[in-house]
């Protein structure tokens, strides 16, 4: 993983940069966006051109790029390999095998689905997230903070965001999934520990979050003993039925303690 909040620092400002930039140091610590923007450019291209090749893959850069970027405009969604692979002129199973090649090299994330025997019918397609923010953006072509801000896609790179950074330093005992069944109802993130606390994680990048109407219907389901709605401010503050809302920043440290005795 890249920089995380608690390493970057710099508060809310410093958030909001490192969301924008991504988690790579040359990217991250640029004199500005467009400077970080075209180091990620040719990161990405030398990522396709150079790194892959010579890594055994013989895969064409352009149509590895392409599929990357719509994987981008699909963060954190269901894929559908067939379409994709419509789009790209392969077959479903060659889409698979570029997947796999983009999450072995640690370039996607794959979420896997809650797999437990509840008594609902259960989405089990994993999900995937381009792993860093600031090649999410790029290939995007997101420049700025005011057009992250404006961008369909803003409330889940938000979320990949918050993924990547707690995933960054989590125990590695730990299990995560996410949940969703057919009807919709889902929790973005659960974390089951080794203790054998399940946690639910929820992720809002607004400053007044509201839960889905299925939120402690699903929390009950997956057995979460702590129930957390991740936004985009600071604080932390209860709200109804167990839930806590906090700061992303306050949420790590709480993670923290779960590798101490």
């Amino acid at each position: 993983s890249g920089l995380n909040v608690l390493e970057f620092g710099g508060g809310l400002v410093g958030r909001q940069s490192l969301w924008l930039r991504g988690g790579f140091p040359e990217s991250a610590l640029a004199e500005s966006d467009a400077e970080a923007m075209q180091w990620l450019e040719d990161l990405i291209r030398t990522y396709l051109e150079r790194d892959i090749p010579q890594m055994g893959f013989r895969v064409p850069a352009t149509r590895l790029r392409r599929l990357w970027t719509m994987l981008a405009h699909l963060q954190g969604e269901p894929v559908n390999h067939a379409k994709l692979g419509a789009n790209l002129e392969v077959d479903g199973k060659t889409v698979r095998h570029y997947i796999d090649i983009l999450t072995d090299l640690l370039l996607l994330r794959r979420l896997a689905p809650w797999h437990s025997n509840v008594k609902k019918r259960l989405v089990k397609s994993p999900r995937y997230y381009v792993r860093d923010s600031g090649v999410l953006h790029r290939l995007l072509g997101v420049s700025g903070r005011e057009a992250l801000l404006s961008h369909p896609v803003m409330g889940k790179s938000w979320e990949g965001f918050v993924m990547e950074n707690i995933h960054s330093i989590l125990p590695r005992d730990v299990e995560t999934y996410y949940y969703r069944t057919a009807v919709g109802a889902e929790i973005d993130l659960v974390i089951k520990c080794s203790t054998g606390e399940t946690w639910a994680v929820e992720i809002k990048h607004g400053s007044a979050p509201k839960l889905g109407k299925y939120f402690s219907r699903s929390c009950e389901d997956v057995g979460a003993s702590q129930r957390f709605v991740v936004y985009g401010g600071e604080d932390e503050f209860p709200v109804a039925n167990g839930v806590t809302v906090i700061g992303l920043q306050r949420f790590l440290l709480k993670i923290g303690r779960l590798e101490k005795p």
